[in-house]
């Protein structure tokens, strides 16, 4: 579409295990930036070569065997931020930030919180308080920012197929669901929700018990928009086509599109 960008997220799963489904989708829908998650590489075995191949640029943030985030984008990438700020102890790599064009993007691997008894799910809250101080900063510059990925939160009931199987979960414990609406509060807008707000779609289905095949799933993957991103939102989509390939993610890609001003 001419006059616009499409920004896709994406939990790849692995990015090498993945790379023919992820290069195949690239080359079919054509996204102006793509935020991955789940890299499960260091950042030197980040296969860069094949993307700028398809005219992306790479700004990588890789740890070996878990996590890693990219951003991907046929336009130069600048001002590339690392981490979240707010912890200097925590090594995760789980944030990249860069300014692309007039935006500022990030690809974001919130943490998953479970099992709730552990440390994992304060790390998880602490990880979204965090997120949510940055957001606000962000939002005092008044540049129009997109912050996606794979937040590991069921936002609403019908977001999940089974709302009482998941009730004890981290992704949809009701303080995880508050530290997301928080964001949304700031003035934030979920892409998605924004333009269906009754439509019942999802974004991850588990490898066990054939749940894609019987669209089981829950939608955790997400585009938060900041006000200025918002007022150029013209479009967003689930395309649910890579999670039914062989060797697929067990998440599938999110869409939007901005006028691009």
């Amino acid at each position: 579409m001419a006059g616009s960008i499409d920004i896709a997220t994406w939990n790849v799963n692995s990015v090498k295990a993945r790379l023919a489904n992820v290069l195949d989708w690239l080359k079919a829908a054509g996204p102006d930036i793509v935020l991955l998650q789940e890299l499960k590489c260091e950042t030197p075995a980040f296969p860069a070569a094949a993307f700028e191949e398809l005219g992306y640029n790479c700004a990588v943030v890789g740890q070996k065997s878990w996590n890693g985030v990219a951003i991907l984008s046929k336009q130069p990438i600048d001002d590339v931020i690392a981490a979240l700020p707010g912890d200097d102890d925590d090594t995760h790599a789980r944030y990249v930030e860069a300014t692309v064009g007039t935006l500022r993007v990030a690809s974001l691997y919130l943490p998953n919180g479970n099992p709730v008894d552990s440390d994992k799910y304060p790390y998880k809250l602490a990880w979204m308080t965090r997120l949510r101080a940055h957001a606000e900063a962000l939002l005092a510059t008044e540049q129009p920012f997109v912050l996606g990925g794979d937040y590991n939160v069921i936002p609403q009931p019908e977001d999940c197929y089974d709302p009482e199987a998941w009730a004890g979960d981290a992704l949809f414990r009701l303080d995880s669901r508050r530290a997301f609406r928080s964001l949304l509060n700031l003035g934030l807008t979920e892409a998605w929700r924004a333009l269906y707000p009754d439509r019942v779609a999802y974004t991850f289905w588990d490898y066990q018990g054939r749940a894609f095949e019987g669209d089981r799933g829950i939608r955790i993957d997400h585009l938060l928009l900041s006000p200025g991103a918002a007022d150029r939102l013209t479009a967003c989509r689930i395309d649910k086509a890579p999670r039914g390939r062989p060797k697929a993610s067990d998440h599938t890609p999110v869409i939007c599109t901005l006028e691009d001003r």
